[in-house]
């Protein structure tokens, strides 16, 4: 984080001297030395996010494909109307451990169309789902095995 303060002074200064590169050196230090005392920032955590970078892309890419499929399933619900959906009300407990990761997973299953996390309570989730279709493996889906993975991450 200090060579990213560092590299945005430069690029803000857009000039390199001895005097500004002091200062910024400075500064910098001042500034990562604040994060670490008053944000709770640690170097560990940094190299944490950074070891999570590639599941969190593939968790992207995973819920836009998900996205995608559950688009094309509620389409064919409405132009198929002799196709009688179904809702229902599914409860499932998760085995996630971070509150990060239990809102993660219900803001997905929010953000995919034909289901809403109507509760979020603990590790138990109560969820809306346009058809039954919708709601077979909610408790063992792609979201919740990346997660997993991603907690497990140290």
């Amino acid at each position: 984080m200090f060579l990213v303060f560092l590299l945005l002074w430069i690029v803000f200064n857009g000039r390199i001297t001895v005097e500004i590169l002091l200062i910024g050196i400075l500064l910098c230090a001042a500034l990562f030395a604040f994060c670490c005392k008053f944000m709770n920032y640690s170097v560990k955590r940094d190299l944490k996010m950074f070891r999570l970078l590639p599941m969190a892309i593939q968790y992207i890419l995973i819920l836009i494909l998900e996205i995608l499929k559950a688009n094309r399933q509620v389409l064919f619900f409405i132009m198929t109307p002799r196709y009688q959906v179904e809702p229902q009300l599914v409860h499932f407990t998760s085995d996630l451990k971070s509150e990060m990761a239990k809102v993660i997973l219900a803001n997905s299953i929010t953000l995919t169309p034909g289901t809403i996390t109507v509760s979020l309570e603990g590790s138990d989730f109560y969820v809306h789902c346009l058809d039954r279709e919708f709601a077979e493996g909610m408790e063992h889906s792609v979201f919740v095995e990346l997660l997993e993975k991603m907690e497990a991450v140290e």
